[in-house]
């Protein structure tokens, strides 16, 4: 099975998103409908709804492209994602309007305000969390489509 392995890659990559983003979308709905949150949610949905599903692909696709070079394990290569995203999702929320950074916290829909201490954490939180996902259910995806 030696046909499209970066095709393969891609969308073992794809998998994991594809199946936590609807969720992620129902609690939004749920918050902004249901309880009546004053925050302009869907605004924030842009970025995670369009980008992540792709970029976890093409990471995988990078993991399998750089796989025989690096030796690297398919949780840490996961794990390194983290590092990508939240740049580039800060950026976007900048130009978006929906983050505002101040001395000491940051503060997204002009509606909630976090330290930066406990966004270091979240973050932290995040790379493990990658992690585990990575390591365990896309490096079963991939196993099962026969590219790890």
């Amino acid at each position: 099975m030696n046909n499209h392995p970066y095709l393969r890659a891609y969308l073992a990559g794809v998998f994991v998103t594809t199946l936590i983003l609807p969720l992620m979308l129902t609690a939004f709905i749920v918050l902004r409908l249901v309880l009546q949150l004053p925050v302009p949610i869907e605004r924030g949905l842009i970025f995670p709804m369009a980008l992540v599903p792709a970029g976890w692909g093409l990471w995988n696709m990078v993991w399998l492209a750089s796989h025989r070079l690096t030796h690297l394990a398919v949780g840490v290569h996961g794990a390194v994602l983290p590092f990508l995203l939240l740049p580039c999702g800060a950026i976007a929320a900048r130009c978006l309007g929906v983050l505002q950074l101040g001395a000491t916290s940051a503060t997204w829909f002009q509606y909630v305000s976090l330290p930066y201490v406990l966004i270091g954490a979240g973050f932290c939180f995040g790379v493990a969390a990658y992690y585990l996902v990575w390591k365990y259910v896309v490096g079963f995806v991939n196993r099962e489509l026969g590219i790890a």
